[in-house]
């Protein structure tokens, strides 16, 4: 650095007068990283986040409970009420279904929504804008980690479901059952990576919000019924939150013959899912991009003003 000339400045600010007007740019920038650099980097800012999860499948024993014993119980109630109510077999298919994709929402809701305010309030959100990292690779990898631990435990419903009531899939396309589902999940977690920014702006009222989400969506998503049956209300759902869209196409593709009430075609339903993923990431990309902004040059999400 020559004589004279302003100091590099990165990491995170403490939005003080002192630092108007100075330049801001990233670790990365500072370093004069390769592209190849950045990219090692990335990919271990992705293992270092997703590795946490993974392990959780096996040291953490209380979430066995948590997370496979408590849905499949909420999954059976509805089964034995549809079963009161003789309602046809593909209902019962259509509760097991919902059952195990409760898994994914509640690992959106909870561990990627809301995982930048704890780690906020843990002290550790300073060292990720500090970091030589993009912090979409924390946030992806966060994703990772939870897609191992939400098919882990959606899996175990299912099949247990699966066996314990009898349930029997007619499945029309495999490969288009299997597109519709990772693209449920991209847009699930491209959502879930947009509340995490907003929840971060929000502060506490992350926790409230968290919750007032959890069962409306379960609602509104028809995880429990067809989403047709809500009319303009399940129209709404359709068009807005991913996991409506996926539940109703895959279980249109897992019970051929079974009535649609109403919503679009699996097909559709699928360029409905590619557009929200999208749409949902370029969101993300965009609220981490001010974030780390505000985290640099002013140190708003970190400190307070005084």
């Amino acid at each position: 650095m020559s004589a004279g000339s302003p100091p590099l400045r990165f990491g995170v600010g403490d939005g003080r007068s002192a630092w108007v007007g100075r330049p801001t740019v990233g670790p990365r920038q500072a370093a004069a990283w390769s592209r190849h650099q950045e990219i090692l980097t990335e990919l271990r800012a992705i293992r270092g986040r997703a590795y946490p999860r993974v392990r959780a499948l096996f040291r953490e024993k209380s979430w066995l409970l948590f997370e496979i014993l408590l849905p499949f119980l909420s999954t059976s109630a509805f089964v034995f009420v549809y079963r009161a109510l003789a309602a046809p077999p593909e209902y019962i298919g259509f509760v097991v279904l919902g059952g195990a994709m409760t898994a994914f929402w509640l690992n959106v809701i909870w561990m990627m929504a809301a995982q930048l305010h704890w780690e906020k309030d843990q002290g550790n959100l300073e060292l990720y804008f500090a970091a030589p990292i993009d912090l979409m690779s924390v946030l992806f990898g966060m994703a990772v980690g939870g897609l191992v631990m939400s098919g882990s435990r959606a899996a175990v419903v299912l099949a247990v479901a699966t066996t314990v009531y009898g349930v029997t899939f007619d499945v029309g396309s495999w490969l288009l059952l299997g597109l519709v589902f990772g693209l449920t999940l991209a847009a699930l977690y491209g959502l879930g990576m947009v509340l995490a920014s907003l929840f971060l702006m929000w502060g506490r009222e992350a926790w409230h919000l968290t919750q007032l989400l959890t069962e409306p969506i379960y609602f509104v998503s028809g995880l429990n019924f067809p989403v047709g049956r809500l009319g303009l209300l399940g129209a709404l759902a359709i068009s807005t939150i991913p996991l409506a869209v996926g539940l109703d196409a895959m279980r249109q593709l897992s019970f051929r013959g079974a009535p649609s009430f109403g919503t679009p075609p699996p097909e559709v339903e699928a360029a409905i899912l590619v557009a929200m993923a999208v749409g949902f990431l370029a969101v993300a990309r965009i609220a981490i991009r001010v974030l780390e902004g505000l985290a640099r040059r002013e140190g708003r999400l970190t400190l307070r003003w005084r």
